[in-house]
């Protein structure tokens, strides 16, 4: 099992050295793009519009796991029971799709041209990649053939506009749990 650690260490890794080797990048190949204030403008609206649509998307899948994923007294950001309520219904992994967009945004808001055409998108390939390798090997290992029979009937990742649209809506306070691949009522 990967560590919170190991797992914050990478996402340091992902934006500190995004970012720097970015500007590195951009200072070689594009360094008209530095003096150009529409694309920084521009840039930084679109990268702020993304950042909050990621800190949405992640408090609305961090209250599920968290109203639906912990029975007993458990460690805090720790789960011990398999979420499929919410966007959980209709996408394995709702929130690692909001965090692989992190990147882009910082991309955004700095408006650096090479992290946002460049190392954003490879950071989210490397992150669908570790989602799909380390995520599922952990929650296989963690929820058995109940993830198993869950991972048979619901995608890792869901474009639906039904489902997107799902992402950004808040759980009720007390969400009905019980009933798998159910989305839960509004």
């Amino acid at each position: 099992m990967v560590s919170n650690f190991v797992r914050a260490l990478i996402w340091v890794v992902f934006l500190v050295g995004g970012a720097t080797l970015g500007v590195q990048l951009d200072l070689r190949l594009w360094p008209e793009w530095w003096s150009n204030l529409a694309w920084h403008v521009l840039s930084a609206a679109a990268g702020v519009a993304v950042l909050l649509a990621v800190l949405r998307i992640s408090k609305v899948t961090g209250r599920w796991l968290a109203r639906c994923g912990r029975e007993g007294n458990i460690p805090r950001m720790q789960t011990n029971r398999l979420v499929t309520a919410g966007p959980y219904a209709c996408m394995r992994h709702p929130m690692h799709l909001g965090l692989m967009f992190f990147p882009l945004s910082l991309a955004l808001i700095m408006g650096s041209p090479a992290f946002v055409f460049i190392i954003a998108p490879l950071e989210a390939l490397i992150i669908l990649l570790m989602v799909l390798t380390i995520e599922q090997r952990e929650a296989k290992s963690k929820f058995g053939a109940t993830y198993a029979a869950y991972a048979s009937r619901v995608p890792a990742f869901n474009l639906s506009p039904d489902c997107l649209r799902r992402l950004f809506e808040l759980p009720p306070d007390e969400p009905d749990c019980t009933n798998p691949y159910m989305l839960a009522e509004d």
